[in-house]
This record gives C-alpha cells, structure tokens and sequence, in this order.
C-alpha cells in the first residue's frame, strides 16, 4: 500500500514537472513571437492582407545645349484587362473596338497567365479618345475591363535624332530574367541610344501605394491611409550637347542620301550634331509598332536601322593623308622645307601608283592643298608601317572611341603584323602606298574621323565624343559628366603646318574653294574612298573659324563621287549654321568672322 501511494507521488509529481516545462515553453514562445519576433510576423501577416501597387515615374525628359525641349512625354490612353472579372465573350468586340486581329487578346492573355488573376494586363497602349469615350457609356457591359492614362515619348522639336535618342520598349522576357528587381512584365525600358544608356538616370525611381484585400486578392481599401504610400520619384531630365538648328540642317542636307554627318564642339568633345541617313520616325515605336513598319524598315536595302555615323567603316580617302603628315613631322622623318618630286604618280614594286597631277617639287603644305599623292607616297616609305599604324591609333583610329550610345565600330589599322598573317613574312610593302592616301584595308568610321579633325583644330588635345552634358537636379542646376581627356601628346608646331594646308585646301588653290565662306575662315580636306561596288564615297572634313575653332565636322556622302563636290557644301552648310547661331547668342567669335573678297 506504500508503495502504491509512493508510485503514485512519483507520478503526480513528473506530470507536475512536465506541465511546468510545457507551460514555460509555450510561455516563452508566445514571448518570442508576439515581443521578440513581432515586427517579422507582422510583415508575413500583412503580406496576406495587404496589396502594393506600383507606381511609375514620369521619365526625364531631353533638352538641347540651348534648353530647347527635344524629348518629352505626353499622355497617352492604354486599355487593360483584369481576368478573373473578364468574360472572354468579349473578345470579338473588344477586338473590333481596338481594331486588332482576331486572337490578339487570348495572346496577350496567354502571356500573363503565370500572374494573379486579379493583377491588371495592359492590352493596347495609345489607343484615341473616341475608344475610350464609348468604354465609359459601355462600361457596365464591359467587366474586367478598363484604362488609365501612361505617358509616352513625344519630339516636339521636329528632329529626328533617331540614332541619338533611341527609344523605349516593353521589357522582354530575357531581360526580366537577368535578376533585375526594377522591372516587371509590362514595363518600359530603353532601347537604343541615349534612351538605353541613361536609363537609370531617365526611368526615375518606382512608388508604391498600399491597399487592404480580401483572401481573393480583391481590393478593399487603404492600408493606414495611405500614409505608408511611396510617391513615385520622376526621372532626371538630361541636357544634350547637341545643338537643335545644327542637327535640324544636317538632316535636311542629307535627306534623300545616304551617309552620315557628325560634327564636335573641338574643346570639350561635345557632339553638335549627330546624323545616319537615312534615319527613321522614333514617334512609330511610343505606342505599339505597326509589324507593317517594322517590316519596311527590317526589309529596306538602305538599312535605317544601321547608325552609319558610328558603326560604318569605310576607306578615309585622302582625308587620311593628313595622319600622315601628322606622323612625319612629329617624327622629324621631314620638315615644311622638306620637298618630293610629282611627275604625276610613282613606280613601288613595278607597280604605276597615280597622282591627280603632276606637281613639280612640293612640300607637305602644299601637298594637303593639292591633295597630291605621290608626296604621301614617299612619306610612307619614311614613317613605315608600324609607326604609321602607331599614330593612327593615337588618334584613336582602330579603336572604339567610347560615345555614349553604346553601338560602335572599331575600324581596321593594318600593321606589319597584320599583312604577315596574310602573306607571309615577305608582304609586298606596295601595299603601304594605298594606306598611306586612305586606301586598301584602312577602314575607320565617321565618328573617328570627326574626333580626328577636333583634335586637330584644338591642338591634340579634346575629350572623348559624348551625347550628353549633364542632368539637372532638383535645384534647376546643370551637373555636367565627366569624361576622360584625349591627349595625342604631339607639338603643338605639328598641328600648325598641318592646319595651313588644311586652310589653302579652302582658301588657297586646293580641291575645296568652292565652299569658301564670305564670314568664316574654314580649314578642310577632300576625301574620295574607292568603292567597288559602285560610285565612289565623298569625304570631307572641316573645321572652322581657322584662328579660332569652335566646330569640326566629317561628312560622309555614300556612292555619289568625290568628296569636295558632294561632301564639302554640307560641311559649309553645318559650320554657317552653328557660328551663325554662336553670333545670335553673343559668343566670343570676334577675332575669328573673316569677310572675304569674292
């Protein structure tokens, strides 16, 4: 019997223990969940009953160096669907409406299906006033269906720029793909140009509104009032270095052709003006591109789509001819006494290589202004290859001159290296006699050859080419980029000689006095790369006022002839309209306008 109410004790006394320690434990967890682990239970708790809408930013807009207003947004009607409210009975109408093909909503749809039924879908952005104002009398007919007001790019300057600013698009697939947390299906990105470049400058920052929601996701009300809300942060606008008039007057000029233009502010490495034609219209891709434009544009031979200012290679013609006595001089391989005979070409390897005259004995100023081949012919011969090859990559030929919209092509340098890969360790060295006047595989881009003639201009020295000064802050200041200096380190006694046979081309007896200007002293030099597959390539570069210069242009005309007839009068045209514009707005050009006797 004792022993029964010992068990007995022992056992009342372990379940006594036992609910202790229980009731610790469960004390001591509900401790940890509703005090030590509140605010993280909270969050899980909200997630179920509380809904974040994002809110997108306006996005920055783009001024010219002047502030004229070049890239804006306007606002613009997209209709979107809810699914779990919508009656797919409509799609025929709603597609009639919309004026869109059978079946383009079920794919849209389709799309989407991974989402929440109850997340709105975007189905047709840009649609007209008239749509939506028979939406709103139909809309007790029209469940799941509604609209809001986005904005979308518009250019009232009337330019097209369209390898300038690029535009926006859709975000794809692949891109929601890459781990970016900014962007959800539905969104827009850009595209091309300054539009993809200076996204994250442009896109602004997303906000977010807080809603209350049932189990079905369906919204019920404000979370706190509102008072958590995040407002949308607009994006930076950006201030181009492009000037409006000098871009406008370089598409004229080269409406109807083919080529490109750019010209550079020498100094800073602004670009002025920036050109590809033929261009394309950027107000197609604001809403959802017509298939029959992207069609045209993928399909025409011309290729618009191609930025021929900055990924086209081509011969440099004789415009090249200036690296070479760049080289020589700084070389000390010749002087401006130094002097070559012409009798109208040279024998190299057996081989006639002709000149477009015959010269007599002429120095290397006289020789930019005739353009005469057989004094460059010599030259190479004493530069060499190597070396040539060396000069012309420090004037960045060769190489990607690191613009701010991103598509470039390098071009081609020949080497010794280069021809021994092809012929072996015995290349035939006439080859050299083609490089030196912008001939055989030389190959560089406009771009290139712009930055080359701004290094002239400004003695060596510029920054790399760029499309943008700077954004404004929140101030109205302008807070520019920085970009890295360019600097060939070459005397500035070089660049002298060389710019006085560049000026004679224009204003002496050369192969550019056609375009002499009654105001501005302009410096240049022709170029005509052979082409094989048809008419010539007309280059010319220029820069101007000579004593003073504040623009250096390189035009490119493709398949029309020689540089000075077709590619010169555009370069005129381009440096009267920005100096003309420089003289409105009170610029120091005193010392440089020149007023010439006809």
């Amino acid at each position: 019997m004792k022993s029964e109410k010992f068990a007995s004790l022992n056992r009342r006394t372990i379940i006594s223990i036992l609910i202790i320690i229980s009731a610790a434990l469960l004390g001591f967890r509900l401790f940890q969940m509703q005090i030590l682990n509140r605010n993280s239970y909270e969050n899980k708790s909200a997630g179920n009953s509380i809904k974040s809408i994002e809110k997108i930013p306006l996005r920055g807009v783009m001024y010219d160096r002047n502030m004229n207003l070049l890239v804006n947004n306007i606002p613009a009607y997209t209709i979107r669907i809810t699914p779990d409210r919508y009656n797919k009975k409509l799609n025929h109408l709603l597609e009639a409406v919309l004026e869109v093909d059978s079946g383009y909503i079920d794919n849209i749809l389709k799309q989407y299906k991974v989402y929440s039924r109850f997340q709105p879908i975007k189905i047709k952005r840009g649609v007209s006033f008239d749509t939506i104002a028979w939406l709103e009398e139909n809309q007790e007919y029209l469940p799941g269906v509604d609209y809001i007001v986005e904005m979308h790019r518009d250019y009232p300057a009337g330019i097209n720029g369209s390898h300038i600013f690029g535009y926006i698009k859709e975000v794809s697939q692949r891109q929601l793909n890459k781990k970016n947390n900014y962007y959800n299906l539905g969104d827009y990105i850009g595209s091309k140009g300054i539009e993809k470049t200076y996204e994250t400058e442009l896109r602004g920052k997303k906000g977010w509104n807080y809603v209350l929601v049932d189990s079905r996701r369906k919204r019920i009300g404000k979370y706190r009032n509102g008072l958590q809300d995040l407002p949308a942060v607009k994006g930076s606008d950006i201030v181009l270095s492009i000037d409006e008039d000098v871009q406008r007057v370089a598409e004229e000029e080269l409406k109807g052709r083919t080529g490109a233009l750019v010209a550079i502010e020498p100094a800073t490495g602004e670009i002025l003006a920036l050109v590809s034609a033929p261009e394309y219209d950027l107000s197609k891709f604001s809403y959802i591109t017509p298939k029959d434009f992207l069609q045209k544009l993928y399909n025409d031979p011309r290729k618009p789509l191609f930025n021929r200012a900055t990924m086209s290679v081509k011969p440099p013609g004789s415009t090249y001819k200036i690296l070479a006595a760049i080289a020589a001089l700084d070389l000390g391989v010749i002087n401006t006494s130094t002097t070559f005979y012409c009798n109208g070409g040279l024998t190299i390897g057996g081989r006639f290589f002709k000149c477009h005259g015959i010269h007599g004995n002429i120095n290397v100023i006289n020789a930019i202004e005739k353009s005469c081949n057989s004094f460059f012919y010599n030259l190479i011969f004493k530069i060499g290859i190597d070396r040539w090859a060396d000069y012309s990559r420090r004037f960045g030929f060769g190489l990607k001159t690191g613009i701010d919209i991103g598509e470039e092509n390098a071009g081609l340098i020949p080497d010794s290296k280069y021809y021994e890969k092809i012929y072996g360790p015995k290349w035939p060295t006439s080859i050299m006699a083609s490089l030196v006047i912008g001939q055989g595989e030389t190959s560089v881009t406009p771009l290139q050859l712009a930055q080359f003639t701004a290094l002239i201009a400004n003695n060596g020295v510029t920054y790399l080419p760029h499309l943008v000064k700077g954004f404004i802050d929140n101030t109205g200041n302008v807070v520019p980029y920085n970009f890295k200096k360019v600097d060939v380190k070459i005397d500035k006694k070089v660049f002298d000689e060389v710019k006085e046979g560049m000026f004679l081309v224009v204003n002496g007896e050369g192969t550019a006095t056609h375009i002499r200007s009654k105001e501005y002293l302009i410096a240049g030099k022709t170029g005509t790369a052979q082409n094989p597959h048809g008419k010539d390539h007309a280059w010319f570069i220029a820069f101007a006022p000579y004593d003073n210069p504040q623009i250096a242009v390189a035009v490119l005309v493709e398949n029309v002839g020689f540089g000075g007839t077709y590619a010169a009068p555009i370069a005129k045209k381009i440096i009267e309209t920005y100096l003309n514009g420089l003289k409105e707005n009170s610029k120091v050009l005193d010392n440089s306008i020149v007023r010439l006797d006809n």
